[in-house]
């Protein structure tokens, strides 16, 4: 699912101003990574932190989730069903923080875990169907976050203002078709576009995973000029969540298009 989190209105109201400042193009390869922790102020390494933190919790729920998973001679013989509704209460968790960010240092590690217990389950079915496939998601999601960050230290690709809004209506427009095929799927209808393995199908994992990666700019830029805006120190974790939402998203996104590449 698209990331909800991540938007200017937001840091806007934490940080009392009508504008957000544009990244310091001066500093552009040292921006992400040279801003010092201040006492009560949101920076770059603060929310860099919170992230490393909440990766770590995803990860641990990710062990638990794996090990739910029950496998007899290469057949899932158990998958708790259940963590479908970990997925509910995350996304609700999330909206949560967007109205109010200041208790993110709350709901960021909970829904860490959560989300992460999810993801370690669905990671487990997809390799027991296709053996290698997960580790394969990891590192192509590694080295695209990889990538991108790249892309936006040295401004290889500037967010614009156009690009932005390019972006956002993409992804809002994929949320809503995400949606729309979960209701159609309560009633027995199948997009077969989502999973199918056809050109079609696998350009459209390809779009889904693109936009996703573009989202993470997204996400870099915010967070620079919340910090550079003098947010509260809670944006910090707010932020992290947000680009953990991305994460797990582009993470899901790769494990769907690495498994059509395999079964064709």
């Amino acid at each position: 699912m698209a990331n909800p989190l991540l938007n200017e209105a937001t840091f806007k109201q934490a940080s009392g101003t009508r504008t957000l400042p544009p990244p310091d193009i001066s500093t552009r390869v040292d921006s992400i990574s040279s801003a010092t922790t201040r006492a009560g102020v949101m920076t770059v390494n603060g929310a860099i932190q919170a992230t490393l933190g909440l990766l770590v919790l995803l990860l641990a729920g990710g062990v638990v989730g794996w090990r739910l998973v029950k496998v007899n001679e290469g057949q899932i013989t158990s998958f708790p069903s259940w963590t479908i509704f970990l997925v509910i209460i995350g996304a609700i968790s999330v909206m949560v923080a967007s109205r109010k960010p200041q208790i993110a240092k709350v709901i960021a590690p909970a829904y860490a875990v959560l989300e992460g217990i999810f993801v370690g389950a669905i990671s487990h079915a997809y390799e027991t169907w296709q053996n290698g496939v997960v580790l394969a998601a990891v590192g192509a999601t590694l080295g695209v976050f990889s990538v991108m960050l790249v892309l936006y230290r040295f401004r290889i690709i500037k967010v614009t203002n156009r690009f932005r809004s390019v972006l956002v209506s993409a992804t809002m427009g994929l949320m809503v078709f995400y949606l729309v095929s979960l209701v159609l799927n309560a009633f027995g209808v199948n997009l077969t576009i989502i999973n199918s393995t056809s050109g079609l199908g696998i350009g459209f994992s390809v779009l889904a995973a693109g936009l996703a990666a573009f989202n993470l700019l997204l996400d870099f830029d915010l967070m620079e000029r919340g910090a550079k805006a003098g947010a509260p120190a809670y944006m910090n974790w707010f932020a992290a969540l947000g680009l953990l939402v991305t994460i797990v998203w582009l993470y899901l996104e790769m494990l769907r298009l690495l498994s059509k590449l395999q079964r064709r």
